[in-house]
C-alpha cells in the first residue's frame, strides 16, 4: 500500500507497445471465445489466431529488446523469490516493484506459454466440417484430431490463468489499494517520492512497431 504521508511522483513504467499488446490481446481472447463455437465464424477465429500468434512472438522478442520493465531479465526471478513475495503479502506487506512482481512474472510466462500452445495447435487443428488450420496437411488426420483436442483443453487452462490474473488485479485494487489497471492504460504509476531508484528506461515505440513487423512477417511466412 502506498504511503499517503509522502508526496506522490508519476513514473512511467509501461511503454506504449506493451500497453497496446495487453489490451489488444484482451479483445482478441474475447473474440476467439465467441467465434470458436460456430462454423460460420471460424474464418474470423483463424485470423484471430494468426494475430494472437503474431502478438506472442512480438512479446517474446520484446522481452529482450523492450523497456526495462518488460524485459524477462528484469522480472523473471527464481521460485524462491516468488514464494518470498507471496509470504510478504500474507504478512500484510506489499513490496514495491515498478514492473511485474516475482509472482506476477511467473504468471506472465505461464500465459505466454499457454498462448503459444493455443496458437500453435490451432495451426494444425480441424473442425471435422469445413475448416482446417493452415498446417493441417503437415500431419496425419489422427494427429490433427489430437492437436485439436489439446487446443480445446489448453483454452480451458488459459481461462483459468486469465481468471487468476483478473482476481489478482482485483485483490490489489480492493485489498492492497494499489491500482494495477490504470498504469496499463496510462503507462504511469503514482508512487511515493524516494520509494524507488532511477526510473526504468523506456524505449521508443518505433522499435516496437519494427518488432511487430518482424513477428507479422514470420507468421505470414509460416501460414501462407
Amino acid at each position: 500500500m502506498s504511503d499517503t504521508s509522502q508526496p506522490l511522483q508519476s513514473v512511467k513504467v509501461w511503454d506504449l507497445p506493451t500497453r497496446l499488446f495487453h489490451w489488444t490481446l484482451v479483445a482478441l481472447m474475447i473474440s476467439q471465445w465467441l467465434t470458436a463455437e460456430n462454423s460460420d465464424t471460424m474464418t474470423y477465429h483463424l485470423w484471430g489466431g494468426y494475430t494472437i500468434l503474431t502478438l506472442v512472438l512480438f512479446r517474446l522478442i520484446w522481452g529482450f529488446v523492450g523497456s526495462d520493465t518488460v524485459r524477462f531479465g528484469q522480472f523473471v526471478r527464481g521460485p524462491a523469490a516468488a514464494i518470498d513475495y507471496v509470504k510478504a503479502l500474507l504478512r500484510g506487506e506489499t513490496p514495491l516493484y515498478l514492473g511485474h512482481n516475482p509472482a506476477g512474472g511467473w504468471s506472465i510466462l505461464a500465459m505466454l506459454a499457454l498462448l503459444l500452445v493455443q496458437a500453435g495447435t490451432g495451426l494444425f487443428a480441424n473442425d471435422d466440417i469445413m475448416i482446417e488450420g493452415p498446417l493441417y496437411g503437415w500431419v496425419s488426420k489422427s494427429t490433427s484430431d489430437w492437436l485439436t483436442s489439446i487446443h480445446g483443453l489448453n483454452f480451458n487452462l488459459l481461462l483459468l490463468v486469465i481468471a487468476v490474473h483478473i482476481a489478482a488485479a482485483l485483490f490489489y485494487l480492493f485489498v492492497k489499494r494499489e491500482n494495477l489497471i490504470h498504469p496499463m492504460l496510462s503507462g504511469l504509476k503514482h508512487l511515493p517520492a524516494g520509494s524507488f531508484g532511477a526510473p526504468p528506461r523506456i524505449v521508443s515505440a518505433w522499435l516496437g512497431l519494427a518488432v511487430l513487423a518482424v513477428a507479422a512477417v514470420a507468421v505470414w511466412l509460416l501460414v501462407r
